[in-house]
């Protein structure tokens, strides 16, 4: 079983220092949000990740989740586990007072999201949809409905899920079949199948919330029909009792590569009630809002996967032996992998990712909580505009990076990283879903391209550069070396982002093929510029903890020698056109 321990020094440095959001620290709410609470929220949260929740992984993978009988059955000690979870109060950190949260920002939510998909992924997606859930209730439902469903599901004791992919669509949901027909008391009979629903049946929880989307029956077929239900598990009633069971079955659990230890399941609903939430025919848009802030979260699923993988990786690299290297010092038997260069290359390209990722992390959480709480209209649309610029980026990035990186320690580990005693195959195959579900990160890729670069607020992608360019003209002489290492890469980037634009007007295959490479280019490059905030602290406050900034500032080194350059490639791989590819005749 692979160890971990939370990377707690860093995300409270990137908490103290790099909380220097101006629109954020003006938000009233949080300013009683200090170090030392948080710094106590991060201990008690290792605490459980790491003496609790960590052995689920194994179990889960060794011991899946089973559908018997009709009733779904999660892995030997989730139930002890997920009890201890909500009654230690983690389903409701992040949410609202008024319903029984903590009212924490996702500035700390977000590290903690961290901490639980490093420690079982599995066992992460049982209450991490249901935070889904809850954002979309809160954000589109009628006052009673939040009253009547919140307060459990902030408690944990009710859980959530998202039910939008069917047999005959996945992304392109304007094919769904799942039919809503209205009753006279306003309710609606639901009648369809969903599929790859996860967290969709299991024993943890009382109740289960499922959102689902559907069509009215009198509603246009395509995308501007679809509407979006609440359908509890069971019925609940006036006086938030539970009254009978609902309509809805379990068909089957899918067996996976990985996340074993959750029910991924097919749901069957059968005159099943639910109840609207939000405007008819507008379902799409009230989803969105859990499936945005889901991508997100899925990203940080990838980035919490890197984390105990390279932990592990280090770990072992430390201590095996094999091999002689260029500069051994031993006159017999051989030196430990780690001093050999192509090890500590991977184990930087790694460190380096993972840092920079958190960093980035946490400059988009705050961007978050103003889109949601400042108190200035415009500032909320600008930051709001990041997000969403950001989203496919964070989703993609850090999933796809999560496969390089676990892939990269199965390498190290040789032989033993294959077989399932390390546990780090498993690693890899749990994260193998990331950059598959929320919208596969070719969807990402076309989000960005298509609709986030220029949209009704104007050229937000020109606004995000700019306001980089503006912040590297305030840097400071010390890390002139890093700024011209990236102006050289933002270059490439700009001129990336000149070619897509006119692309995306006068030739959309070529946009279309060019896509991934563009999101990856603008990631890397946000992943720079993340690393410069991190290194303009490093060089301003270097006397105070010289170990810690000396190893950030070697770190971010390789970061911009070794991974930065990844720009350039796919630029020119990119504008090479798609002719070749469109025309290619497949046999």
């Amino acid at each position: 079983m692979p160890n971990y321990t939370a990377p707690i020094e860093d995300m409270m440095f990137l908490f103290d220092k790099l909380r220097n959001n101006k629109y954020y620290n003006e938000i009233e709410k949080y300013k009683e949000v200090n170090s030392e609470l948080v710094k106590n929220i991060l201990d008690e949260a290792a605490k459980i990740n790491q003496n609790i929740i960590l052995p689920l992984a194994k179990i889960g993978d060794e011991n899946p989740t089973v559908l018997e009988n009709g009733v779904v059955r999660t892995p030997p000690g989730y139930k002890e586990a997920y009890t201890k979870f909500i009654e230690d109060g983690w389903t409701s950190l992040s949410c609202d007072p008024k319903y029984g949260g903590q009212g924490i920002p996702k500035t700390v939510s977000a590290f903690f999201d961290e901490m639980l998909s490093s420690a079982s992924l599995s066992f992460k997606l049982y209450s991490e949809l249901s935070i889904g859930a809850y954002n979309c209730i809160n954000h589109h439902a009628t006052e009673e409905i939040k009253n009547k469903y919140l307060p459990k599901m902030v408690e944990g004791k009710w859980s959530g899920t998202m039910c939008l992919t069917e047999p005959v669509c996945g992304t392109d949901l304007g094919l769904l079949k799942t039919k809503a027909e209205e009753q006279s008391d306003g309710t609606y009979k639901l009648n369809g199948q969903k599929i790859f629903i996860t967290s969709g049946d299991h024993d943890l929880t009382e109740n289960i919330i499922h959102l689902v989307i559907a069509r009215a029956t009198d509603s246009p077929k395509g995308t501007k029909g679809i509407s979006l239900f609440l359908v509890p598990k069971f019925k609940v009633n006036n006086d938030g009792s539970l009254g009978q069971r609902n309509g809805i079955s379990t068909g089957s659990i899918e067996s996976k590569m990985g996340i074993k230890g959750s029910a991924t399941c097919v749901l069957n609903f059968d005159d099943s009630v639910g109840y609207m939430i939000g405007p008819k025919n507008k379902g799409l848009n009230s989803m969105f809002t859990m499936m945005n802030l889901e991508r997100i979260v899925v990203g940080i699923q990838g980035l919490g996967i890197s984390e105990i993988a390279y932990q592990n990786s280090l770990s072992y690299a430390k201590e095996r032996k094999q091999g002689k290297s260029n500069n051994s010092k031993t006159t017999n038997g051989a030196d430990i992998i780690i001093d050999h260069a192509d090890i500590r290359r991977s184990l930087l390209n790694m460190k380096s990712i993972i840092e920079g990722e958190r960093a980035l992390c946490f400059w988009l959480s705050q961007q978050t909580e103003v889109s949601l709480y400042h108190s200035d209209q415009d500032i909320r649309k600008e930051a709001s505009d990041y997000v969403s610029l950001m989203t496919p980026v964070v989703k993609t990035m850090f999933t796809d990076l999560g496969m390089e990186i676990t892939s990269d320690a199965m390498q190290i580990f040789g032989g033993y990283g294959y077989t399932k005693d390390q546990g780090i195959e498993q690693l890899y195959r749990d994260n193998r879903i990331t950059p598959i579900y929320e919208g596969t990160n070719s969807v990402q890729a076309l989000d960005l391209v298509f609709r986030k670069l220029v949209n009704k607020n104007g050229d937000v992608i020109d606004k995000y550069l700019n306001m980089i360019k503006n912040d590297l003209n305030k840097s400071e002489e010390k890390i002139k070396p890093f700024v011209d290492d990236f102006n050289n890469n933002l270059e490439f980037l700009n001129k990336f982002t000149i070619w897509i634009k006119d692309k995306i007007n006068n030739s959309k295959d070529e946009a279309s093929a060019a896509c991934n490479d563009y999101l990856k280019a603008l990631g890397f490059v946000s992943i720079a510029y993340s690393w410069i905030k991190v290194l303009e602290i490093c060089f301003d406050d270097y006397k105070n903890n010289k170990t810690f900034y000396e190893d950030k500032i070697q770190t971010a080194k390789f970061y911009f020698k070794r991974v930065l350059p990844r720009v350039e490639n796919h630029f020119k791989t990119a504008t090479t056109g798609s002719d070749y590819i469109m025309n290619f005749k497949f046999n």
